[in-house]
């Protein structure tokens, strides 16, 4: 019974070694009788055509516009007829001033309204005129502008082609 095993096995031994290479002869073989593919001109077969696109867009812009403008001085102006002032300076004297806007904190001189020149009538009962104005240095105006914009573009494209 060893003898029989011991041809089993050494005949397996050497079956095998031959069965892969076999294996490799036959895809060998087959790789080295691949034909080559190669590619055939293609030729197109009309000899007019057109192709036509239609494009749509539409785009919606929203934008603030936030404006503000500042005087950076005062204005003060008297003038009038039949008055006078009581003879102190016609220029009142002078105050500081803060603002705070947005973060944006601004100081600035400005008249002290408290302390300007009394005004008289010079003949009392007759006809008079009188006018006084100010103008305080700071914000002035502030203007906000708010828009939304649509665009709407179409775009129409035909092509035309021949041979």
């Amino acid at each position: 019974m060893t003898s029989l095993i011991t041809w089993q096995h050494n005949s397996i031994t050497r079956y095998i070694p031959y069965k892969i290479k076999l294996v490799m002869v036959v895809v060998v073989s087959a790789l080295a009788n691949v034909q080559t593919v190669t590619a055939v001109p293609v030729v197109p077969n009309f000899t007019q055509g057109s192709m036509t696109s239609h494009t749509e867009t539409t785009s919606t812009v929203t934008e603030t516009i936030n404006s503000m403008d500042y005087n950076t001085g005062y204005q003060y102006s008297v003038s009038g007829v039949n008055v006078q002032h009581d003879g102190t300076g016609i220029t009142p004297g002078t105050g500081s001033q803060t603002n705070t806007n947005n973060g944006v904190t601004s100081t600035w001189t400005d008249l002290n309204t408290t302390n300007k020149p009394n005004w008289t009538l010079t003949t009392p009962g007759a006809a008079f005129q009188f006018t006084e104005t100010y103008k305080a240095p700071g914000l002035d105006t502030h203007t906000i502008i708010q828009r939304t914009t649509t665009i709407n573009s179409v775009t129409d494209t035909t092509s035309i082609f021949s041979q």
